[in-house]
C-alpha cells in the first residue's frame, strides 16, 4: 500500500521567506514523525533565490537593481546556483523521508517529464546536468536540501510565467543558458491548472505515494 502525502495547494502567490519557514516547520514534524510526508505546490512572488554554489558574477545587475525591478533576491540551503521563481511558475517542495538523494532526484526528473508529456510537450534529461530541457531551452530547475533523509526545497516548472528574469542572472550557473516555458514551447497560455494536477499525479507514482489534499487556499 502507498504511502499517504499530504498536499497543500496554494493559488495566492507566496513569498519566498514564507515558503521557507512552511518547509522547515513541516521537515521538524515529518523528522518527528508527527506528520506524514508532505508536498507543498504553489507560485512564489517575484524572487532570485542563490542555492549554495551560487557565485556573485551570477548576478550581475547587483540586488539594489533587482529590487528596482520588483524581485527579491533570498539565500536558500539548498543545492545548486541562482534561478528565478515567479507568478506563473509551478513550484514543488516535497518534505519527505528518502532512501538516496540520486534516485529521488531521478524521480523527480521522471515526474517532470510526463507531466510535461501530458501538457503536450516533448523533455528529457541531459547527461551530468540537473533538471529537464524541452526543445526551446531548459523548462525545469530542481534543487533540494536532505536533512535527517528528509527534503526540502525541490523543483520548479515555468509553465506561462515570464522569462523576461532569467535574462538578468545567469541561471542555473550555466552561462548564455536559453529557458522554455510550456507556453513557449506550445504557443498557448493558461495550462497552469492542469499541469498542477498532471505533477500531483506523476510525483505520486514515480515516489510511489497516495495523495490526499490537506490544505487548498486562495489566500
Amino acid at each position: 500500500m502507498a504511502k499517504e502525502l499530504h498536499v497543500s495547494e496554494f493559488t495566492a502567490l507566496v513569498p519566498y521567506e514564507q515558503g521557507a519557514r512552511m518547509q522547515e516547520e513541516l521537515r521538524d514534524a515529518v523528522q518527528s514523525g508527527a506528520e506524514p510526508d508532505q508536498l507543498l505546490l504553489l507560485e512564489h512572488e517575484p524572487v532570485y533565490t542563490r542555492g549554495r554554489r551560487t557565485k556573485p558574477e551570477e548576478l550581475p545587475m547587483g540586488e539594489a537593481w533587482y529590487s528596482s525591478q520588483g524581485i527579491e533576491v533570498c539565500d536558500a540551503d539548498r543545492g545548486g546556483a541562482v534561478t528565478y521563481h515567479g507568478p506563473g511558475q509551478l513550484v514543488g517542495y516535497p518534505i519527505m523521508r528518502i532512501e538516496g538523494v540520486h534516485e529521488y532526484v531521478a524521480a523527480l526528473e521522471r515526474a517532470i517529464i510526463g507531466a510535461l508529456a501530458d501538457a503536450g510537450v516533448e523533455a528529457e534529461v541531459r547527461e551530468g546536468l540537473t533538471g529537464v530541457w524541452a526543445s526551446k531551452g531548459k523548462i525545469a530547475s530542481i534543487g533540494v536540501h536532505v536533512s535527517r533523509r528528509v527534503t526540502t526545497h525541490g523543483f520548479a516548472v515555468n509553465v506561462d510565467n515570464d522569462l523576461q528574469p532569467f535574462e538578468w542572472i545567469v541561471p542555473c550557473g550555466m552561462e548564455g543558458a536559453q529557458m522554455s516555458s510550456i507556453c513557449k514551447e506550445t504557443g498557448r497560455s493558461g495550462h497552469m491548472e492542469s499541469f498542477r494536477e498532471a505533477v500531483l499525479d506523476r510525483v505520486c507514482k514515480e515516489l510511489g505515494r497516495e495523495a490526499r489534499v490537506v490544505v487548498s487556499t486562495t489566500g
